[in-house]
């Protein structure tokens, strides 16, 4: 390629505290309230009306910066970010200019460290909204002041994918930390890019921010796009104007919609009405040593601990209550049988392959009848050998419909495998006796007429024998 792309993210999050940033008005992310109900002087912007600062935002900004390798401040102050738009009340926004709380972080994403330049918290907009058939808007301020959290990383992205990964990532650590839902959908996630190609390493090109990224793809799209339009421009012989874009999801395009406003053009200077805030040493290592187990930390532990490949480590730790569900399944089983070293990988299995088809973005784990204590016993009752897989998926699939014991289940349905190695016996003779063809290609070496001789047994037994033990009785008689 003969243009290398330099990008950085801007990424903000609303944070799900109880209240909102400045004021006591509740903060009901996500949930579809009617406009302008979570209102008060204060996130209105009326005259006179005084903020005071949401402790548990601050918490939590921290425990971002923390889980990302941040340096936490000593000393963070709030600013004053001027700009005038119709979903700001007040003229201004509450934010952080030159002392944010976090800053000089870093985010691993496949091996490669993509550095954090700051994390700093502010309070968001109102909403416009705007309704088909008329030519003005309707503004709902149940989200102004909302506590949101801005992350800016460095310019250590040099792929769309690359960025897309980060971002998901990035969600992934926010909802292990319990700080933000961060629902791309609902706007509780926003993305920027700011992009930029030049034909040598070091140059720095014209930088192109682009607005309204609401989802991974959209991410990863819109930044493609970016990269060949300016390629195009510049194999034109033109410059790259510096400016602010936004993007258009229906025609996977850019659009321009302003020039890029620089610092002074904000007019920052402290707010008045909050003093600085000392961060003391011990209230930060308190909320370190509160700060749950990451992702990444987990999968290295799924793979030491229960034995599971990455590729599956993964799958289990990319949904938080799906890694616990495994968890809890493999404790319940390990107490219920004594083949141990078959419950973890088992369950993965059966999570992996078979669970996850009742899941989707809107049905969770958590949704389900199927309890972990039920699905433990059910892995057990496979490791024991007591049903074959067929007969384990049609009690897995029960299970989750009407949220019954295994054991229940396969006595009701008779999905029970055979226990005595005699039954086996006799259906292996009969087998044997009615095949002779297949039985003197297997003695001849055909090995594939064993497995024909196997699924004979299986369909006489109703699948009720054990496979294992079936083939190592058939490979017995027919040594004979």
């Amino acid at each position: 390629m003969k243009y290398k792309p330099t990008i950085g993210m801007e990424v903000h999050v609303e944070l799900k505290t109880d209240s909102k940033m400045f004021c006591a008005c509740k903060n009901e992310l996500g949930l579809d309230r009617v406009p302008n109900t979570n209102i008060c002087p204060v996130c209105t912007g009326q005259p006179g009306a005084l903020t005071v600062a949401n402790e548990k935002a601050i918490e939590f900004v921290i425990k971002a910066g923390l889980a990302l390798n941040c340096k936490v401040a000593e000393i963070s102050k709030f600013d004053r970010k001027n700009y005038f738009y119709p979903d700001l009340p007040k003229g201004y926004q509450i934010s952080q200019y030159d002392q944010p709380f976090c800053e000089k972080g870093y985010l691993e994403i496949g091996g490669k460290k993509i550095g954090i330049t700051r994390i700093h918290l502010e309070e968001d907009t109102g909403k416009l909204i705007h309704q088909k058939g008329t030519d003005f808007s309707l503004v709902d301020f149940n989200r102004s002041g909302v506590p949101l959290m801005e992350l800016v990383t460095e310019p250590d992205i040099e792929s769309a994918e690359e960025a897309k990964k980060f971002c998901e990532e990035l969600q992934l650590i926010l909802r292990y930390l319990e700080i933000s839902d961060a629902d791309m959908e609902k706007g509780q996630m926003r993305c920027e890019a700011n992009i930029s190609i030049s034909k040598n390493k070091g140059e720095k090109g014209t930088k192109v921010e682009v607005k309204n990224l609401n989802s991974f793809r959209s991410v990863e799209k819109a930044i493609d796009f970016e990269v060949k339009r300016q390629k195009e421009i510049l194999e034109e012989g033109k410059k790259v104007v510096q400016e602010t874009r936004g993007w258009d999801e229906s025609k996977m395009m850019t659009y321009p919609q302003r020039e890029k406003e620089s610092a002074h053009d904000y007019r920052y200077f402290p707010e008045p009405d909050l003093p600085p805030l000392e961060l003391a040493a011990e209230y930060v290592e308190k909320i370190k040593a509160e700060l749950p187990e990451l992702p990444a930390q987990k999968i290295e532990r799924f793979q030491k601990e229960y034995k599971l490949p990455e590729k599956d480590a993964e799958v289990l730790v990319r949904n938080k209550d799906l890694a616990q569900f495994f968890e809890e399944s493999v404790s319940e089983g390990c107490e219920l049988c004594e083949k141990k070293d078959k419950i973890s990988k088992l369950a993965a299995n059966y999570i992996i392959s078979e669970l996850k088809k009742y899941l989707d973005e809107k049905t969770k784990i958590t949704d389900l009848k199927l309890t972990p204590e039920n699905f433990g016993e059910l892995v057990s009752i496979i490791a024991a050998g007591k049903i074959n897989s067929s007969a384990a998926q049609t009690v897995l699939a029960e299970m989750v419909k009407i949220g019954a014991d295994p054991e229940h289940i396969i006595a009701e349905k008779n999905l029970g495998q055979i226990a005595d190695d005699s039954e086996i016996e006799k259906i292996v003779e009969k087998v044997i006796s009615e095949n002779p063809g297949p039985v003197e290609d297997y003695k001849s070496g055909k090995v594939a007429a064993l497995q024909f001789l196997l699924g004979l047994v299986m369909k006489y037994s109703k699948g009720k024998a054990d496979p294992e033990r079936s083939i190592n009785i058939l490979k017995k008689f027919l040594a004979d």
